[in-house]
């Protein structure tokens, strides 16, 4: 390779010195714009002001969620949100992963897998049986990441959802269908 061709070429990240912690109120206005980054790399509507709303008051307020930041000095680059649910068969909490995000000029620097890190010892520290979560079937490089880890796919499970505008459709559905069907 000549020099030119050496130029071309992308270097990888250096590695950052990110300190991982539990999100505060003060990184409210940072982890929204956090949330709007996932909802554009997903290809989503990002949250109204309602949502918005809703999710800092579940965060920081009736603590249904937890929240992990990744920040740089005062700048936040990444977060991972949280909560547990529960295995009786494992008469253990689980926690499920919601989201991990970093931003996009931030990857491969260490801050995801700095996040994931925290959320391991949390779930270790909690008691938990299991960790899980969800990942998006085009999302190639978080595939890579996870399974490298060790981590794997669940085959025999089929995740179902019903919107919250179905829920009373649905039920009233149960109600009309006879018993033995």
């Amino acid at each position: 390779m000549g020099e030119s061709d050496l130029s071309m070429q992308d270097p990888a990240p250096a590695p950052l010195k990110v300190s991982v912690r539990r999100g505060k109120r003060s990184d409210a206005r940072a982890f929204l714009h956090l949330v709007d980054a996932l909802a554009h790399f997903e290809k989503l509507t990002p949250p109204d002001a309602g949502t918005r709303r809703r999710l800092l008051e579940d965060v920081f307020v009736r603590k249904r969620l937890g929240l992990f930041v990744a920040a740089l000095g005062e700048e936040v680059l990444g977060y991972a949100l949280y909560f547990y649910s529960y295995s009786s068969f494992l008469g253990r909490p689980t926690f499920y992963l919601e989201d991990i995000f970093v931003l996009g000029e931030h990857r491969g620097t260490g801050v995801g897998s700095s996040l994931f890190r925290r959320c391991l010892e949390e779930a270790e520290t909690q008691g938990c049986g299991r960790m899980e979560w969800a990942v998006l079937d085009w999302n190639r490089k978080a595939i890579g990441f996870y399974e490298r880890l060790g981590a794997r796919r669940l085959e025999e499970w089929h995740y179902y959802r019903l919107e919250r505008g179905q829920f009373r459709k649905s039920g009233e559905a149960l109600r009309r269908r006879p018993r033995n069907a």
